[in-house]
């Protein structure tokens, strides 16, 4: 069931990308935050959000322009 909408979906692209490029660019410790930039790229990739779901949350619209539940 999916739970995200395009806007949504596209800001958990970029905001997986870039903490990816952190991992890849700093050389700390921290650099192995930007492994967590997989879980925003999952979610956008399969269009929902465990998350949104517990907290009953959609920005999903459906083909009517209204959202699904």
């Amino acid at each position: 069931m999916r739970n995200l909408g395009g806007l949504d979906r596209s800001l958990r692209v970029l905001l997986g990308i870039g903490m990816l490029v952190v991992f890849f660019q700093v050389d700390s410790n921290w650099r192995y935050v930007g492994l967590l930039g997989v879980f925003p790229l999952l979610t956008a990739a399969l269009g929902t959000c465990i998350i949104y779901r517990w907290l009953g949350i959609s920005t999903y619209r459906g083909s009517k322009g209204a959202q699904h539940k």
